[in-house]
């Protein structure tokens, strides 16, 4: 059985991040994929871990910054079996409208 599933949203959003940051750098690409994929292993064997965000959204999630690239958030829903994973966000984009 797996961990964690990643949303379809999530699926694009990593590769819209992946191709924005490959545009420049692709070693850097690679390394932001692989931080945010260990941070969905470690969301998997620690669903509490990240924070509750009223303030952006009424759903049933929770929010985990990316090490150590903090830029980036993952939002998953702890309660789903296996974990789901949302999005995957920059943080300047906005957050709220986006998980309308």
């Amino acid at each position: 059985m797996e961990k964690y599933e990643i949303t379809p949203e999530a699926v694009s959003d990593l590769f819209e991040i992946w191709n924005f940051i490959n545009r420049d750098n692709p070693e850097a690409a690679d390394r932001v994929e692989g931080a945010v994929l260990r941070a969905c292993e470690l969301l998997a064997d620690s669903p509490l871990a990240g924070r509750v965000r009223k303030d952006l959204t009424p759903l049933p999630v929770r929010f985990w910054v990316v090490h150590p690239y903090s830029k980036y958030l993952i939002v998953y829903d702890p309660e789903k079996r296996p974990l789901q994973i949302v999005r995957i966000l920059h943080g300047a984009r906005d957050l709220r409208s986006v998980l309308m």
